[in-house]
C-alpha cells in the first residue's frame, strides 16, 4: 500500500513474497492512516467492536466494525481510514501479494 503520512501507528508484522500482515493502531478519535490506494487485494481484522470513518474521493461513510469479524476487499481501493471512537482501536491488515491469475 502506498500511503501520505497519516497518524496511525503501522507495524509490519510479516512479510514476504506471498503476504504482508501490518497492524494498524489509532491512539484516538481522528487518528488516520493518511490517503492511499491499495496495490493488492487485502483482508482487514477488527481487534474492536466500534467504528472507522472511510473518507473517499467524492463520499465519506462510516463503517461499524465486530471484533474478529474480517472483511475482504479488491486492490484498487482509495481512501483514507479514520478512528471514528473515543478509544483507542485497531486492525489487522492482510495483503495478498501475490498475482491472483
Amino acid at each position: 500500500m502506498c500511503s501520505t503520512t497519516g497518524t496511525a501507528v503501522a507495524t509490519v508484522l510479516i512479510e514476504n513474497d506471498r503476504v504482508r500482515v501490518t497492524e494498524w493502531r489509532f491512539a484516538k478519535r481522528g487518528d488516520n492512516t493518511g490517503w492511499h490506494r491499495h496495490e493488492f487485494d487485502y483482508i482487514v481484522v477488527p481487534l474492536f467492536d466500534g467504528k472507522l470513518e472511510i473518507e473517499m474521493e467524492r463520499d465519506r461513510v462510516t463503517a461499524d466494525l465486530s471484533n474478529g469479524v474480517p472483511y475482504y476487499r479488491s486492490l484498487g481501493a482509495e481512501h483514507d481510514v479514520i478512528n471514528g471512537n473515543d478509544f483507542e482501536c485497531a486492525f489487522i491488515e492482510v495483503e495478498l501479494l501475490e498475482d491472483p491469475r
